[in-house]
């Protein structure tokens, strides 16, 4: 079973080349620190990617439970 931190963003079959593209995690990483950067949420400094996992790891857990 493939655990929710390695599901691909863009699934391919490049395994032969070690590598299956960008996960998911990365993906929403990328996009939540755009939005963060382009908002002016934060001020550049080291936490800002921290705080980009955070809500990407927040996204995966909604994305993970059962809809109502």
């Amino acid at each position: 079973m493939t655990r929710a931190l390695d599901i691909p963003a863009f699934p391919r079959d490049h395994a032969a080349d070690g590598h299956n593209g960008m996960t998911l995690r990365d993906y929403f990483a990328a996009k939540a620190m755009q939005a963060l950067i382009s908002a002016r949420c934060y001020p550049w400094d080291k936490q800002v990617p921290s705080y980009a996992y955070n809500i990407a790891d927040a996204m995966l857990a909604v994305r993970d439970r059962p809809r109502e």
